[in-house]
């Protein structure tokens, strides 16, 4: 079994690179411009940590469905097939504004136009108990703008390569170093989306990010290659 400190560090490096320009990046940073930053901060980060022990479990309970050989075998394989795709990816990519920017906020802006009127409604019946309550703390943390940010996130992660990724490096490393290592990178990533807002999100090159990302991938494949399994 991998040490705590390298499964920590493949997953806080692979999960930075592959978060800090996502989707769920993105949309931690316009949602932060609309409503408080701490119930975005804690919607974002509560499903990205839930994300990544569900994925980590996954991962930590493959070797005992199949053998570790294989196991390895293809999370080496997931290595280099996102290494190459983010590659291509990143050579695509113009050097303008970042479409997964645009994406994201077109997504929002058509949701809360079509929302808008039972979202404050519903918002202001909200803020009506919660001033006959003497918990503001719990209310709060359990509003409507909470369980927004947490399922946007939630539910983008699904299928994505950093998912996809964190089973594989949980079914080859330690799994609660990973674990460990991806909840600090969702940390860092998803408070400097909701601190820094969309104008951080809109001067980070996708491309580089991109191409960094695909780097990494190919750089874990390359050494789990070297690494022998029994």
């Amino acid at each position: 079994m991998s040490s705590v400190l390298q499964g920590f560090t493949k997953s806080l490096a692979m999960t930075f690179v592959s978060e800090i320009g996502d989707k769920t990046f993105f949309a931690a940073a316009i949602l932060a411009m609309r409503y408080p930053r701490r119930l975005v901060l804690a919607g974002c980060v509560s499903a990205l940590i839930v994300m990544t022990i569900l994925s980590a479990t996954v991962g930590w309970a493959a070797p005992n469905l199949i053998s570790r050989k294989w196991t390895h075998n293809i999370t080496t394989l997931l290595f280099f097939g996102f290494g190459l795709w983010s590659l291509w990816d990143g050579f695509k990519q113009g050097g303008g504004e970042s479409e997964e920017l645009a994406e994201v906020e077109a997504e929002l802006d058509s949701d809360l136009k079509a929302n808008g009127k039972a979202t404050k409604d519903n918002n202001s019946k909200i803020e009506d108990e919660n001033k006959k309550q003497n918990r503001p703390f719990l209310t709060q943390f359990f509003s409507p703008i909470f369980l927004k940010a947490f399922s946007i996130n939630f539910f983008g992660e699904f299928g994505d390569k950093s998912q996809l990724a964190t089973i594989g490096l949980a079914a080859d490393e330690n799994p609660f170093g990973v674990v460990l290592g991806g909840i600090v990178a969702q940390l860092l990533c998803t408070t400097a989306a909701v601190i820094g807002g969309k104008s951080l999100a809109s001067q980070i090159s996708e491309r580089i990010v991109t191409l960094s990302g695909g780097m990494l991938f190919i750089i874990f494949g390359i050494q789990s290659f070297l690494t022998s399994v029994e």
